[in-house]
C-alpha cells in the first residue's frame, strides 16, 4: 500500500465514511471531497440493511419443494431441479415481475395490489398491436428484481403482489369488452387489492376507471400523462383510444375539473378534443410547461389540481407521453415528450401520495425495438409500486371502498353458463 502522504497517497486514500475522521483538517472541512454519507448512493446502501430477507428466504424454500432438489454438482443448495421464483431471469412462467398467478380470482384479495392484463386493441386508431402489450410486460418484467437501491424498497419484502391474468375481452366488440374490463376492476377493487392494468390502447382508461368509480361514492381525480387530450367525445363515430375522458368525466364522481393531463402537445392534439378540454375546464400542464417550471413545481401543481376535494386519485400513464426516441413500440409516436428520468419522477412523485388504481397503455410490441418500450412501462410501474411503499400509501384506498361489487363464479351445464349457487 501507499504511504499516507504523498501524491500517491492523495489518489489513492480511501474516501469510505469510516475513514472520515482521519481526513478532517483543522477547521472541521474535507479537503477534498464532499461527505460520502450525505450523498444518496452511502444512505440508499445503509437502508438496505435495514430491509428484511424473510420472504426471499420462504420462496427458496418454496423452489425446492415444487421443483425438487438440485443436481448433486450444484453447490448452491437453494437451486431447484425445475425453475421457480426469480431465478433465473430467462426462465419460468412469465407473470409480471414472476408475481405468484392467481388462477382463482378470488385470491386477489389476500394481496395488495393486483396486475390485471388488458389485452384489447379494438379502439386503435392508426397501428394496431397492443393486443399484446400485456405479454411484452409481463415478459420483459423478468428482468428486474423487486429490490430498487435509490428507493430503498424491496416490494417482495414490502408488499404481497400477484398476478390475475388478463380480462377476456373481445376483439371484434368495443362495447362488450369495456363491459368485461370493468367487470374485472370492479372485483379486484372490490377485494380491496390495488388494480393495476396493463393495456392495450387508451380506450381502457374509460372502463378500468368505471370499474372502481362504481364500488365507491367517493369523489375519484385522475391524473393523466400523455401526448394527446384523449377526451373527444368519439372518433370513427365510436368511443375510441381517443376518447376515455370525456366518458370518464360525465360520471358523477370524477369531475372534470380534476383532471390533469401532463404531457400534451405536438401535431397530434385533435382540435375536437381542445374544444371539450376548455369547455370542461380541465388542466392541461404542456411539455413547455413542465421544462420551464421544472419536475418539483409541476408535481405540486398536479397534485392540488387532482385532489382539490377528492377522496383518490386514479393513475393513467399512456407511454407515448415519452419521447418517441425511447419508446418506438407504441401506435402514435410522437417527438418531444418525456425523458425517461422525468417521467419516472414525476410519476413516482404522484404515487407518493396514494392512488386507488393505474394503468399502463399504448405499448404495441411489433413496433418495438429490443423490447425498449415495454422495459420502460415495466419500470414505470414498478416505480409506481416504490413510491407507494416508501411512502406508506399502499393500501390507502381500502377505506373509500363503500360500494362492494360482489360477483359469483359460474357453472357450466354443457350449453351454456350460470352463476352458482
Amino acid at each position: 500500500m501507499f504511504p499516507d502522504t504523498g501524491p500517491q497517497a492523495r489518489r489513492s486514500r480511501s474516501h469510505h465514511p469510516r475513514d472520515l475522521a482521519q481526513r478532517i483538517n483543522a477547521q472541521g472541512r474535507r479537503q477534498h471531497h464532499p461527505d460520502l454519507t450525505q450523498l444518496q448512493g452511502w444512505k440508499a446502501m445503509e437502508k438496505e440493511g435495514d430491509i428484511p430477507t424473510g420472504r426471499a428466504d420462504e420462496e427458496r424454500r418454496w423452489a425446492l419443494r415444487m421443483g425438487l432438489t438440485g443436481a448433486d454438482a450444484i453447490e448452491d443448495k437453494s437451486i431447484p431441479t425445475f425453475a421457480r421464483g426469480e431465478l433465473p431471469h430467462f426462465a419460468g412462467i412469465n407473470t409480471f415481475l414472476k408475481a405468484p398467478y392467481a388462477e382463482d380470482v378470488l385470491e386477489v384479495a389476500n394481496y395488495d395490489a393486483t396486475i390485471l392484463g388488458i389485452p384489447f386493441d379494438g379502439g386503435t386508431t392508426y397501428r394496431p398491436g397492443t393486443r399484446f402489450g400485456p405479454q411484452a410486460l409481463r415478459k420483459i418484467s423478468a428482468l428486474y428484481t423487486p429490490y430498487n437501491y435509490e428507493m430503498g424498497v424491496d416490494l417482495r419484502e414490502q408488499m404481497t403482489l400477484c398476478d390475475a391474468g388478463d380480462v377476456f375481452t373481445i376483439p371484434a366488440n368495443i362495447e362488450k369488452s369495456f363491459d368485461q374490463i370493468s367487470r374485472g376492476v370492479s372485483h379486484v377493487f372490490s377485494s380491496g387489492s390495488l388494480p393495476i392494468m396493463i393495456g392495450g390502447d387508451h380506450s381502457i382508461g374509460y372502463p378500468c376507471l368505471r370499474g372502481i368509480a362504481e364500488c365507491t361514492s367517493k369523489k375519484i381525480g385522475i391524473v393523466h400523462f400523455d401526448r394527446h387530450a384523449d377526451i373527444q367525445e368519439k372518433d370513427l363515430d365510436e368511443r375510441m383510444h381517443t376518447t376515455p375522458w370525456f366518458h370518464a368525466t360525465n360520471m358523477p364522481n370524477v369531475s372534470a375539473k380534476n383532471l390533469v393531463q401532463i404531457g400534451i402537445g405536438g401535431w397530434q392534439v385533435p382540435r375536437e378534443a381542445v374544444k371539450v378540454a376548455r369547455e370542461r375546464e380541465t388542466n392541461i400542464i404542456t411539455m413547455g410547461d413542465v421544462e420551464k417550471m421544472g419536475i418539483d413545481k409541476t408535481l405540486e401543481m398536479a397534485l392540488d389540481m387532482a385532489w382539490d376535494g377528492v377522496d383518490m386519485v386514479y393513475l393513467s400513464f399512456d407511454i407515448d407521453s415519452i419521447d418517441c426516441g425511447f419508446v418506438p413500440g407504441t401506435g402514435w409516436p410522437e417527438p418531444g415528450g418525456f425523458l425517461p428520468r422525468e417521467a419516472l419522477a414525476l410519476v413516482s412523485g404522484i404515487a407518493a401520495e396514494g392512488i386507488c388504481g393505474m394503468e399502463l397503455v399504448e405499448v404495441s410490441p411489433p413496433y418495438d425495438t429490443s423490447d425498449i418500450t415495454a422495459l420502460l412501462g415495466t419500470r414505470v410501474i414498478v416505480d409506481v409500486l416504490g413510491s407507494m411503499v416508501a411512502s406508506g400509501k399502499m393500501g390507502a384506498h381500502k377505506q373509500h371502498i363503500d360500494k362492494p361489487v360482489s360477483i359469483p363464479h359460474g357453472e357450466f351445464s354443457g350449453k351454456r353458463w350460470s352463476n352458482a349457487t
